[in-house]
């Protein structure tokens, strides 16, 4: 296992790769990384569909073992993820890489996501999944983005910092890995865990609220009294909220808990804290040999 000034020397090079390298490779990495995710919240949606009989605890905690499969294969695959691009800052931090190259890798990043989500939310629809077990999946889907818009800006923002804190460590955590059971098992237990407690990603939010979205703007009232779910109790459900209640205040968090919250302060920890420390050291050499001559 290498070590964790090794680690963080490993992280800030994977960053200045991915801002420095080929702009279609960075977007169509990013397809593939919004899919995954959002593969992640269907296996979510799934073990939650008839979980109302277990402890909440257990249910979620269900929820969050199973999402971790997204992020897993955007490890193993070498996507690229908005969340953890995030990480860029370090190689920034260090001036390996200027301003423009951190912002149009985190824009083109990001908008891979946005569309490499989409993607699977039409699939999703378009195959039906939403209707399953007499539409309790797509009310699954229905109650879970409800929640989501529901947070005031300030705790959407917060929700963002937690999530993406976690998101990242599991990031880091995966470069100690060798192999690919390594690199699972870094990741699996703190997506679990952001993901059992409610925190906020941006780019798996992308999935669910548009699907939910649709599936409250077009399903018929058979779906709805099929799932024994009030149509009227999702009205908060729509575009503004989404863009405004909850990915804009989301998107800022994730940036703070994993850019900032992660990525400087373990580059401060490995980077500049080091270099300070080594600079008294050679300092003080020089000063002898000088004596000494």
């Amino acid at each position: 296992m290498p070590t964790p000034a090794q680690m963080a020397q490993t992280a800030e090079d994977a960053a200045y790769a991915k801002a420095t390298g080929w702009p279609l490779k960075s977007f169509l990495l990013g397809l593939t990384a919004g899919g995954y995710i959002a593969l992640g919240f269907v296996f979510f949606t799934t073990s939650q569909v008839g979980a109302e009989g277990l402890p909440l605890g257990v249910a979620k905690v269900l929820g969050g073992l199973v999402f971790s499969s997204g992020l897993a294969l955007v490890v193993l695959t070498g996507a690229e993820l908005f969340t953890s691009s995030t990480l860029t800052l370090t190689a920034r931090a260090s001036g390996r890489i200027t301003w423009f190259q951190l912002l149009r890798n985190w824009g083109i990043v990001y908008v891979a996501n946005f569309f490499g989500a989409l993607t699977i939310v039409v699939l999703i629809y378009a195959g039906g999944t939403w209707r399953t077990a007499e539409g309790g999946w797509g009310a699954v889907v229905l109650d879970t983005a409800s929640s989501k818009v529901s947070h005031t800006f300030l705790e959407a923002f917060v929700l963002g910092i937690l999530c993406n804190l976690l998101v990242c460590l599991a990031i880091w955590a995966a470069y100690s890995g060798r192999t690919t059971t390594d690199k699972i098992l870094a990741v699996t237990m703190p997506i679990a865990l952001f993901v059992a407690t409610g925190f906020e990603h941006s780019v798996a939010n992308m999935f669910m609220i548009p699907l939910a979205i649709l599936i409250k703007d077009t399903a018929g009232a058979d779906f709805f009294a099929g799932a024994g779910i009030d149509a009227a109790a999702y009205g908060d459900l729509t575009w503004n909220a989404f863009y405004v209640d909850n990915l804009l205040p989301v998107t800022l968090g994730n940036i703070v808990g994993g850019g900032v919250m992660i990525g400087v302060l373990y580059w401060t920890i490995f980077h500049y804290a080091e270099r300070r420390k080594q600079e008294p050291e050679r300092g003080g050499k020089g000063i002898a040999s000088g004596a000494g001559s």
